[in-house]
């Protein structure tokens, strides 16, 4: 039998949990009381029962669509506008939709988010990278936590991945998954904290404990408009870090936790950052000084060795991940297990413990006489620092081939900037598809063409436009000598692709070992799916 809530009985339930705080205080509502089951904010998952949220974003408003909802049978909804003439269902009218919508979750949850240790971990690169690496502390420690990142969800001994394309989940599912998290005896949970999720209000209503930021580059101004208001919803997770709760916790481990801000001390956000007023600042870096570094760092082709300096003293570290990005993400790791009180043996061995994740700097073998590297970098910074760490893997003479593409309908500045980069710290760069969705993707790569050319690239020998992603990641293999690195960038983990409206199956590890297995037995790039593809 699907779960129902009572509308009044979850508005008093967050006005009790806000009482006397500066949080949001529920809506006023003097109409009849309605019993409803999911919240949704999407006309196709409505079902008869549901209660359908109708959001206003940058990219679309839901109003138009209650109608469609209630011919799906919605029992309710929830808009910021007032209601529609003649509106069949109660209407919850309220400020903001968003908000409305996680504060509802959270009730509906029985705030979950008041009954864990929450770390929450944020910025423009490493955020899974850094997620991953704390959980892998607190289990190291022998903390019963759990993960929300954007690869996967962790609940004890379950494992479950994440939707096509998804950065935070929306409020109700991130709601869902800690209530599993409490209802499961965990008592920590690592949190990852996007800017569209941050933005949007899907983390809204969670205590934070401890807010970790790895940094604030360039990423997601078609969306947020400007530098200025990206940052700002970063911030977001800093100021949530300072709210007060009226509700108890049962959590002991809450009840003496310490809320405190890890701060990157070497970027460029630490000042604007540092300068609210922070319950507890804990800073890390390599440059400036700060209370997690590291020394006598040896970097390697497969390891990363370091001599981690933290509160609780001097640790030796002899880490599978490379690079000095992830360095900086392990140091960020470190600094909130420090802020968690958790043992040094711990951070030293749950960083230790962290191979390979999924699509991050992920290695391809089929035998091949030169590495090749699946990576996530899909931003300039990121594609700058996976070229340099790419650069140390690389033998003395060999070269640096970088595949990568840039998204349609994303942030049209950041496809000129990474095909710059490229040119600037690659020897060899292949422009291919990466969802062009509804725009054209000879117009993305004439973009990232003059990008290369504006850094001196010469087109058919320093790069080259590949529009098939599967027969440009073959192209850039058949570059490739001994010594040398191909390293694939921008898709890592993700499952699919978008050209149109469509989501074509898509792994570039997948593709990756195919188009080696094709290359090493002399045979052409078959065709994998795309629209793309030129036989």
């Amino acid at each position: 039998m699907p779960t129902t809530h009572s509308l009044k009985q979850l508005l008093l339930a967050w006005e009790q949990a806000v009482a006397g705080t500066a949080l949001p205080p529920p809506p006023a509502h003097d109409g009849p009381d309605v019993l409803f089951g999911d919240l949704v904010e999407h006309t196709d998952a409505v079902e008869p029962g549901a209660a359908f949220v109708a959001r206003v974003r940058p990219t679309g408003d839901g109003h138009p669509y209650i109608p469609q909802a209630i011919d799906k049978g919605a029992a309710l909804v929830i808009g910021q506008q007032p209601p529609p003439a003649g509106i069949a269902v109660p209407y919850l009218q309220v400020e903001d939709s968003a908000v409305a919508a996680a504060w509802l979750a959270a009730a509906a949850a029985g705030f979950p988010g008041r009954q864990l240790v929450v770390i929450g971990v944020t910025g423009t690169d490493g955020k899974t990278t850094t997620a991953n690496l704390i959980f892998s502390i607190l289990q190291a420690a022998g903390i019963r936590a759990g993960l929300l990142s954007t690869i996967r969800a962790v609940i004890g001994e379950v494992e479950e991945p994440l939707a096509l394309h998804v950065t935070t989940p929306e409020a109700p599912v991130v709601q869902r998954y800690l209530r599993r998290m409490v209802d499961a005896g965990l008592t920590h949970v690592v949190l990852e904290a996007t800017s569209h999720g941050l933005a949007q209000h899907r983390v809204d209503a969670v205590d934070y404990d401890v807010a970790v930021v790895t940094n604030i580059t360039h990423e997601h101004l078609d969306y947020h408009g400007s530098y200025e208001q990206y940052s700002a919803a970063k911030e977001r997770l800093f100021t949530m870090l300072m709210d007060e709760w009226a509700l108890p916790t049962q959590n002991i481990h809450k009840e003496r936790q310490e809320p405190a801000a890890v701060l990157n001390r070497d970027d460029s956000s630490y000042e604007r950052l540092a300068a609210l007023p922070l319950p507890r600042p804990v800073t890390y870096g390599l440059h400036n000084p700060a209370d997690v570094t590291a020394r006598e760092i040896a970097y390697g082709a497969t390891a990363t060795r370091f001599d981690l300096m933290f509160p609780g003293g001097e640790l030796p570290v002899n880490a599978h991940l490379v690079g000095d990005f992830n360095l900086y993400n392990m140091l960020a790791a470190a600094a909130a297990a420090a802020a968690l009180g958790v043992p040094g043996a711990a951070i030293q061995h749950g960083l230790e413990q962290v191979t390979q994740l999924s699509g991050r700097m992920e290695r391809i073998d089929a035998g091949q006489p030169f590495l090749v590297v699946v990576d996530f970098a899909h931003t300039p910074n990121s594609l700058e620092r996976a070229v340099q760490a790419a650069r140390r893997m690389a033998e003395p003479d060999g070269r640096i081939v970088v595949v990568f593409g840039s998204a349609g309908l994303r942030d049209v500045e950041k496809r000129r900037m990474m095909a710059e980069v490229a040119a600037r710290v690659a020897d060899l760069t292949v422009l291919t598809a990466e969802d062009p969705r509804t725009e054209s993707l000879d117009g993305i790569l004439e973009m990232m063409a003059a990008g290369c050319r504006s850094q001196g690239g010469v087109e058919g020998q320093t790069f080259w436009r590949v529009p098939d992603r599967g027969q440009a990641i073959y192209f850039a293999l058949s570059l490739a000598g001994p010594g040398d690195v191909v390293l694939i960038c921008g898709k890592g983990h993700e499952q699919s692709m978008a050209f149109g409206v469509t989501e074509y199956p898509w792994d570039d590890r997948d593709a990756t070992r195919i188009a080696l297995e094709n290359l090493l037995a002399g045979r052409p790039m078959p065709d994998l799916g795309l629209p793309t593809y030129a036989g």
